[in-house]
């Protein structure tokens, strides 16, 4: 079963907002236990947006599933001490504070070694444990300024922000590669690890691409790119409805395909057309205005194209290919959840628990 297959994993959970909540959250759904350790305000993200009828937002029950969440004040003598006695059990620490938070709050690495040798720390912070950024404050937008990612995405007229935050969940994605790959490691050496993983470098990770391309040949317009806006085939198209239209046409066939089923054969040798393809975009432009969504869908679907309707979020729970798979799934307490979306020997992870609050009293003597 896929959800067994960290049965027994220990992991305290030391972050907020969303990145760390994400990474163990993960780690829960392959069978990991989590203790979610809180102080005594409680995690931001309880009441960052609009709240539900109990006064916590949807964000922070959809990040905290599966956990069971503590409440420690670890600037106390009781907080520090009930802390150092879930750690000396654990098998991971999710580390979500500022570089040198918790190691003013007495746990610094000779002190988590000293408690326990075979824990895995993961530092998980905005740029990372050394460097001049380390303890500078950032979000997620700032992240992706920082990686160049900003500049790279987007229009013309200006880049374009990402939601849900991408540096936020490639840093949490990343977190939980590294935890699993120090497990492995941990399994024939006996030996624990300290982990610094980056949210900025985790979305840098994706650039060299993009880093290459800037240092051999400048840096071009975002215009004039295949597949940021540069290609009349590669591009997001309005409808006559105001839904829009993606079209993923880089392929000759595919390309051939949707010009094809819309009449227009004399369009399929401007494929290679020199980039930007101001011209061929305004036509195109005008061919998907002359259509609702949903006559393009229908006359597009069939064709093999590399064409999708843009989907409104409402609309994807619904969607049969998403009912099919099962990933997507509408808990009793009215949260939409999307499950670890793999399969292991064809089986999907279990549904996810709403969070649990315990005293660390409780935790601890199960842990005993």
């Amino acid at each position: 079963m896929l959800s067994d297959c960290l049965s027994g994993l220990r992991v305290l959970d030391l972050s907020m907002y969303i990145p760390g909540p994400l990474a163990t959250m993960w780690l829960s759904d392959l069978g990991a236990e989590v203790v979610k350790v809180e102080g005594p305000l409680g995690d931001p993200m309880r009441v960052m947006g609009p709240v539900d009828a109990d006064g916590t937002t949807a964000f922070y029950k959809l990040a905290n599933r599966n956990k069971t969440v503590v409440a420690l004040d670890l600037k106390s003598a009781g907080g520090k001490a009930a802390f150092a006695g879930l750690l000396e059990k654990a098998d991971v620490l999710l580390d979500g504070f500022r570089p040198g938070v918790l190691a003013r709050l007495g746990f610094g690495d000779e002190r988590l070694v000293g408690l326990n040798p075979r824990l895995i720390t993961c530092r998980l912070s905005g740029y990372g444990g050394t460097g001049p950024f380390a303890e500078r404050a950032g979000h997620d937008v700032t992240y992706l300024a920082a990686a160049g990612m900003l500049a790279a995405s987007g229009p013309a007229e200006r880049p374009v922000m990402t939601f849900p935050p991408l540096a936020d969940h490639a840093g949490a994605m990343l977190a939980v590669n590294a935890i699993l790959a120090a497990l492995l490691r941990r399994a024939t050496t006996g030996k624990g690890a300290v982990i610094d993983v980056s949210l900025s470098e985790a979305a840098l990770s994706w650039m060299g691409g993009v880093l290459t391309m800037a240092e051999r040949w400048g840096t071009p317009g975002r215009e004039a790119d295949l597949i940021n806006g540069g290609a009349a085939h590669y591009r997001i198209y309005r409808t006559r409805d105001g839904r829009f239209a993606a079209i993923a046409a880089l392929e000759e066939k595919f390309w051939r395909s949707f010009c094809t089923a819309v009449e227009r054969p004399d369009w399929i040798a401007r494929q290679a057309d020199p980039l930007p393809q101001t011209a061929m975009i305004a036509e195109l432009e005008a061919l998907f205005a002359s259509k609702t969504l949903a006559e393009w869908t229908t006359l597009l679907e069939p064709a093999d194209c590399t064409f999708e309707p843009v989907l409104d979020p409402s609309e994807v729970a619904d969607h049969p290919h998403h009912r099919a798979r099962g990933f997507v799934r509408r808990a009793a307490d009215g949260i939409i959840d999307v499950a670890l979306p793999m399969l292991m020997d064809g089986q999907r992870v279990r549904d996810r628990r709403p969070l649990v609050e315990r005293g660390a009293e409780a935790v601890l003597a199960d842990w005993r």
